[in-house]
């Protein structure tokens, strides 16, 4: 079987691209389900209700969020009835939403794990405990799909190799920037470090690159706001047998404008 993970979905662009291509995608490629990061999804800082629904409709079976999962502040009184949406697991416990969910589709099921990286990034839970203690939640006989939502790499490669054989797949988001490291564990868990963004190109990991550049140079707070132009959508397409739970293959995807 094939599902595609998406990285970070940036603004309006990036929704645009959502509801272009996933459907294509899925027909064009054979992919059983699709896993969307949508935690920018919100003019780049956070998601609604209402813009999850867009997600779903766009083509998407489940969505994973981030550090900007309360960017808009309706969000926390509005996550608890969005089903397949997960939020990450080391968040204070006292968080709405839950830290991974077990989607069911006619074909087959499978279960999604978010995860937040404490390296460079606000403080949370421990993600190696979190992530222990949601696949002691999970169902054994479910391929398990882990978005470590995540600044430094080494924390992310770390997760990688500790979730080896645990997990069907475990990718990296965050960064905005697809690397170039996708492959399978030793154990038959696929792996990449950053799937990359789905948002405008011409830009700052998707914001305008005007404000970035004078808060750059000066040092001065400025208002990022997203980019205008032509867009990028990149993940990467995890080919894996549902009985074993072990991935054959985990393909970079991008597509441009």
């Amino acid at each position: 079987m094939k599902l595609l993970m998406i990285g970070d979905v940036v603004g309006g662009g990036g929704r645009r691209m959502l509801t272009r291509y996933l459907k294509k995608l899925r027909s064009e490629n054979s992919i059983d389900a699709i896993i969307v990061n949508g935690e920018n999804s919100a003019a780049g800082s956070g998601i609604t209700a209402a813009l999850a629904k867009e997600i779903f409709e766009a083509g998407a079976d489940a969505i994973t969020l981030g550090d900007h999962t309360w960017g808009q502040k309706e969000f926390a009184g509005e996550i608890g009835r969005v089903e397949n949406l997960v939020r990450p697991a080391n968040f204070p416990p006292e968080c709405p939403g839950r830290g991974w969910c077990l989607v069911t589709l006619p074909t087959f099921r499978f279960a999604v794990v978010n995860l937040h990286g404490r390296v460079f990034m606000n403080p949370v839970d421990c993600p190696f405990k979190a992530a222990d203690k949601a696949l002691s939640e999970i169902p054994r006989d479910v391929p398990v799909f882990v978005d470590f939502h995540c600044e430094a790499t080494s924390e992310k490669m770390t997760m990688g190799h500790y979730l080896d054989g645990r997990v069907t797949a475990i990718v990296g988001t965050h960064t905005h920037v697809q690397t170039s490291d996708a492959r399978l564990l030793p154990q038959g868990t696929a792996y990449i470090t950053d799937l990359g963004m789905c948002g405008p190109y011409i830009s700052s990991i998707g914001r305008d690159l005007k404000p970035v550049t004078k808060k750059f140079i000066t040092g001065i707070p400025s208002r990022f706001s997203v980019a205008e132009g032509p867009c990028t959508l990149e993940g990467a397409v995890i080919t894996f047998d549902p009985q074993t739970k072990k991935a054959s293959s985990i393909d970079p995807l991008r597509i441009r404008e």
